[in-house]
């Protein structure tokens, strides 16, 4: 049990290392390719990032279900354009995890 909560802190660790805040236009391309995913304001990034590592095709799905992870639309893309908005990044290949930056 020890051993699986230190992997877990070691990943955790990891992910929120590998977490960035980037402008928009920097992951148009990524966006162009159908591989950016958005987590709602009030959801945990790093939580979402976690499942996607374990692969939780239940939890993905859930969260998909109440607008906790969604795609993001073109009208979306192009607001966040318009304003050069940064956001939070996190790639877990093949996506990039987005969230704004809050307020």
């Amino acid at each position: 049990m020890a051993e699986q909560q230190t992997e877990e802190q070691e990943l955790i660790a990891r992910l929120n290392s590998e977490t960035a805040k980037i402008a928009w236009h920097d992951l148009q391309t990524h966006y162009a390719a159908g591989n950016v995913l958005g987590i709602a304001a009030d959801a945990d990034l790093i939580k979402v990032a976690i499942e996607f590592n374990r692969d939780n095709a239940t939890q993905i799905q859930q969260w998909l279900a109440d607008s906790s992870l969604f795609e993001i639309s073109d009208q979306q893309a192009k607001d966040w354009y318009e304003n050069n908005q940064e956001l939070w990044a996190l790639v877990i290949p093949p996506f990039v995890l987005v969230q704004q930056v809050a307020d």
